[in-house]
């Protein structure tokens, strides 16, 4: 009995291991852990700093194209990004007649690859300080490095920061950003 119950505890010891190290591999985000094993709206949905992104990307219709098979890498937006657009735009970006704007918004913020920022890195390297990123809306982003972090410059000149990397999705990995990337258009 004694020898069952060393197995049991052993058992239970690796699954709590085997756990904490699955946790370990992603960063938390808005105060949520993210799971790999979730895609990109599921674990978007636990984030408190993404609230406004859900929020947007649930009025743009993309949730069930975020919650595909993908890959998809995202620059996620958070929250204070969204404020920090002029007052009154994401409230008008909301409305239904708006949708179209929302989506091409929306879309400028999502590459069809899933790419870790070490590739980011190594192709912004291999460019000679700055890699276009063409991404599903049809924006082309400006990739750079500002120190240790990647930098993106969106059509009208604004740039956000990777504030965390590599979270990683079961359908490709979300990137956080602390600025609204805009189309020229």
């Amino acid at each position: 009995m004694r020898k069952i119950m060393s197995m049991i505890a052993a058992g239970a010891f690796a699954a709590t291991a085997f756990t904490g190290a699955a946790f370990a591999e992603n960063p938390m985000v808005g105060g949520a852990a993210m799971y790999a094993n979730k895609n990109i709206v599921q674990n978007a949905m636990n984030s408190k700093d993404h609230t406004t992104l859900v929020a947007a990307v649930k009025a743009a219709g993309l949730v069930d194209t975020l919650s595909g098979k993908g890959p998809f890498t995202v620059f996620a937006p958070t929250n204070e990004a969204f404020a920090a657009l002029p007052a009154g735009t994401v409230d008008t970006l909301l409305k239904p007649e708006n949708k179209a704007k929302l989506t091409k918004v929306l879309t400028c913020h999502v590459v069809s690859a899933d790419v870790m920022s070490d590739a980011i890195g190594k192709m912004i390297v291999k460019d000679g300080g700055t890699h276009p990123v063409k991404t599903v809306g049809g924006c082309t982003l400006q990739a750079k490095m500002q120190g240790d972090k990647i930098t993106l410059t969106d059509e009208t000149g604004g740039v956000a920061t990777v504030t965390i990397a590599d979270v990683k999705q079961s359908n490709g990995v979300i990137h956080v950003i602390d600025k609204v990337l805009l189309p020229a258009s």
